[in-house]
């Protein structure tokens, strides 16, 4: 894999790309008129740039970097990671470092257009930034002399690809939208909200082209670029959210009968297991699946799509992984039973280091941004009324999975140094203060990335998690699609093979015979943990679901219209969550509560005041909610709009 080649290209292009992404879509940044005066010398010209091939390269490159940013990006991944975020908006995790008087745990009167608290507002910015990059290629690819009609379309492709991964996003996320296909040369300040059907017929479309234009994984030289399989992926989910279930399955055949991929059900590629001498990994598929340096290799026959982020590269931002999503160990009120601090983070410089408990190197130190909750630790690994000691998933005898009660007393100074830690006392009296942030269990396959930097000096307590490549697409989601759509279509003999499949390859000793949506879900959440967006495949499956007519595991059905006020998304909060809307916890004087219109996020104020010219519509259960806001029904009709300043 040519990885320092793909980088170049990036260095050399940011710069001036910036530059031109600057001037178009302002409405959704709040641009002025003023802003359309620059001074000569600053004047640069969008058409020069992309009117070659590695112009546009580079806008696809910047694309590419774009989409991963959604886990890594810089600016917060000491303080949170905006993938967090979408796991707050469900059944799996909330928010929880304590000390935070703006902890986000109150999202149901928190969540306004004008308080988008976390990582909501970067969702409808940063999402509308990747739209216009796209753009950027759409637009300009009719310039480019020299290129056969077939390579423009494999740059098209790959552009409609990032567009509508972006849009489908913003469907599920905030519903109606506005519709942006194309860079324009003065900003646009009169925009209407789109509808979300009308979205999704418009991607689905784009995706059945960029299927058809865009090459194999095995035609290309680099990795980390859109090929025909994500493109594949995603039309699938286009074709779920447009109710065409049939064809759903035909392209979810495709991808895993005749395009070259498998599931992995072996230990394969790079043997890396660090610091055994704490935490010991017996070697396992599941655990090498999840190396960052498996990832992208070619041994590796599962992998859809990876998003390139390597350490010492251009490529290479700390994901912080550990800190955002691991617990508070070395809180100084989590105490042993003898009032010494339960848990240290010894450099090993220091003389009370241990070499066999040394957690900081061998699991990571974190602050724990957010936590899973008890369904996502516990409950949801029972399978027919069973807790499945097989599932390589949930396993602390392979060394995947992290129970606290599994660590040790780690400071040599206390008379418990070496026993297992444990939370309560015989008489039922807490040894820590903080169970939110301080006690939970964790998938350490999946969380665990090192750096070096850290990990080996001597003199550093830290260990936040480095660089590392990380999923877009996996065939195993592929099963789990496939499923779905079996299930809407009342075949649930194949759905659950499809998901049995999965469980099959972690080794489950338990196997489903005859699978609910809600079953599909569980094992989404098992597998697809941080690589997901889980919020918005709730959103997605609640919509399908009220399509299709079919009933959820407890028998409620859904329609369309109705979702803001009941959809499955909530029913799931309702069931599984053990903080949302339960009355029973409470931080900072906030109490954990989420709504049934939270299942679209608000437009945002700043969005609706930049489009001085027309009205946004706002989603139900907000300020500004009106129903007879314009909106445009029809694509075609928002396209042909663009035009009009």
């Amino acid at each position: 894999m040519k990885i320092n080649q793909f980088t170049t290209k990036i260095t050399r292009r940011l710069a001036k790309l910036l530059l031109v992404l600057a001037v178009v879509t302002a409405s959704m940044s709040g641009c002025k008129e003023s802003y359309l005066q620059p001074e000569p010398l600053s004047l640069f010209e969008p058409g020069l740039t992309f009117s070659t091939r590695s112009g546009l390269d580079a806008a696809l490159a910047i694309c590419d970097r774009h989409i991963r940013a959604y886990w890594t990006y810089f600016e917060y991944t000491d303080l949170s990671l905006p993938i967090s975020t979408e796991y707050m908006f469900s059944e799996v995790a909330v928010a929880s470092k304590t000390d935070d008087g703006n902890i986000f745990a109150d999202i149901a009167t928190r969540l306004t257009p004008t308080d988008m608290p976390e990582r909501v507002g970067y969702f409808w910015h940063e999402t509308y930034n990747g739209i216009k990059y796209a753009n950027t290629v759409l637009s300009f690819i009719g310039n480019v002399q020299g290129l056969s009609e077939d390579v423009k379309n494999e740059y098209r492709g790959r552009a409609l690809f990032h567009r509508s991964f972006r849009y489908l996003a913003l469907s599920f996320q905030f519903k109606d939208v506005p519709l942006v296909t194309k860079i324009l040369e003065v900003p646009k300040l009169n925009y209407r909200s789109t509808q979300r059907e009308a979205i999704l017929k418009m991607i689905t479309a784009d995706m059945e082209k960029a299927v058809e234009w865009v090459p194999e994984q095995s035609q290309m030289a680099l990795k980390g670029m859109v090929n025909k399989a994500a493109c594949r992926q995603l039309l699938i989910k286009c074709y779920l959210a447009t109710g065409q279930f049939d064809k759903a399955i035909e392209q979810a055949d495709i991808l895993i009968n005749s395009s070259g991929y498998s599931l992995m059900q072996a230990s394969f590629g790079n043997d890396v297991r660090p610091y055994s001498a704490t935490w010991p990994i017996v070697r396992n598929v599941v655990w090498d699946l999840h190396r960052p340096e498996n990832k992208a290799i070619g041994a590796n026959r599962e992998a859809l799509m990876v998003m390139p982020n390597r350490i010492n590269t251009d490529m290479g931002i700390k994901m912080n992984s550990m800190r955002n999503w691991l617990p508070f160990m070395d809180y100084a009120n989590t105490k042993a039973p003898d009032g010494k601090q339960a848990m240290r983070y010894f450099p090993a410089s220091n003389a009370n280091h241990r070499a066999q408990y040394d957690y900081v190197r061998a699991l990571g130190r974190g602050i724990a941004h957010i936590r899973p909750t008890y369904y996502a630790q516990k409950s949801l690994w029972y399978v027919n009324g069973v807790d499945d000691k097989g599932d390589l998933r949930h396993s602390s005898a392979v060394g995947n999975w992290v129970r606290m009660d599994s660590l040790k007393y780690n400071d040599p100074t206390s008379t418990y140094f070496g026993q297992n830690v444990a939370l309560r006392g015989p008489s039922g009296n807490y040894f820590t203060d903080d169970t939110i942030r301080c006690w939970f269990d964790w998938p350490h396959y999946k969380y665990y990335i090192e750096d070096p930097n850290e990990s080996q000096n001597a003199n550093e307590a830290n260990h936040r998690g480095g660089a590392g490549d990380w999923y877009l697409y996996r065939l195993a989601e592929t099963y789990l699609l496939r499923a779905e759509a079996k299930f809407y279509k009342g075949d649930i003999a194949g759905a659950t093979a499809d998901v049995n499949a999965i469980r099959q390859r972690a080794k489950c000793e338990q196997l489903y015979t005859a699978v609910t949506i809600g079953d599909i879900m569980d094992e989404r959440a098992r597998e697809l943990n941080m690589e997901e967006w889980r919020f918005t495949e709730l959103s997605r499956v609640s919509y399908c679901l009220a399509l299709s007519g079919k009933t959820d595991e407890w028998g409620n059905s859904y329609t369309i219209d109705n979702l803001a006020q009941n959809s499955y998304w909530y029913q799931r909060i309702q069931h599984h969550s053990d903080f949302y809307n339960k009355g029973k916890v409470t931080v900072r004087n906030r109490s954990y509560t989420i709504a049934p219109n939270n299942i679209n996020w608000p437009i945002p104020q700043s969005a609706i005041n930049a489009n001085a010219g027309n009205r946004l519509r706002q989603n139900q259960g907000y300020d500004g909610y009106d129903p007879g806001a314009p909106s445009w029904q029809n694509w075609e009709d928002a396209v042909a709009d663009e035009d009009r300043i």
